[in-house]
């Protein structure tokens, strides 16, 4: 919500809050956009702050389906003191309400989708689920020996979302990573154990298993289900 109301603050200019209404965007008429000179290092600045910030706002208003005309109406008479059909504090009080009801109704999606691809990739075949809920594929086997919950061990890994998309690769970055198995999420704490010394196992970890209710880097949703391809390279202590 902070970042909504510090990012609608100053959006209007590249917006071009002086020429368009909401009569205009239902009319789908493009209207002469205003000339601006930029005679004085303030007004440069002015718009070059338009342009970086209304980009900004722009991708979140359509990523989020808001009626552009409807919000440059609103911004402009609120800078311009216009009267407004809302007050500043209901305003406030409506967006707080408003993105709680998105918040929920997205985690009410990603468990309804969670709850659906575990189920039928357990039906998979070579696919196999623990007490937990975790599941995971054998890819490779190997013969060494099995980490245990305090081992700290050195991995190749992928790590995408059900969409599909990559949000992390050791390969990508040209080498392993270690780490002690009781610092990672439980999915991974859990899934290592089974893996001798030169397996290659797929997990999918459900959210509770994974990062939960938190969203992670900008690129892990909140309640999000984890596939992880990972390669047990070798273990460094116990």
């Amino acid at each position: 919500m902070g970042r909504y109301i510090t990012i609608v603050l100053a959006v209007l200019i590249s917006l071009g809050c002086f020429a368009k209404n909401t009569k205009s965007a239902k009319k789908e008429k493009k209207q002469a956009e205003p000339q601006v000179e930029l005679a004085t290092k303030i007004d440069t600045a002015s718009y070059a702050l338009g342009i970086a910030i209304g980009a900004q706002m722009l991708e979140e208003l359509e990523k989020d389906n808001y009626n552009k005309g409807i919000y440059a109406k609103a911004f402009c008479d609120v800078i311009f003191s216009n009267p407004t059909l809302m007050t500043s504090d209901s305003a406030n009080r409506y967006m707080r309400q408003y993105v709680k009801e998105l918040q929920n109704a997205a985690i009410e999606a990603a468990k309804a989708e969670e709850k659906k691809f575990l189920e039928e990739n357990k039906k998979r075949e070579g696919v196999i689920e623990t007490a937990s809920g975790l599941q995971y594929q054998v890819v490779k086997m190997g013969e060494g020996p099995k980490p245990t919950a305090d081992s700290k061990v050195k991995v190749h890994y992928t790590g995408s979302l059900l969409n599909g998309k990559k949000f992390d690769s050791s390969y990508d970055r040209g080498e392993p990573t270690s780490f002690r198995l009781s610092g990672v999420i439980k999915g991974w704490t859990e899934g290592l154990q089974l893996m001798p010394v030169g397996s290659k196992f797929t997990f999918y970890i459900p959210a509770e298993l994974g990062y939960g209710a938190r969203e992670v880097g900008g690129v892990i949703p909140p309640y999000s289900t984890l596939i992880f391809e990972v390669e047990l390279i070798d273990i460094i202590s116990n």
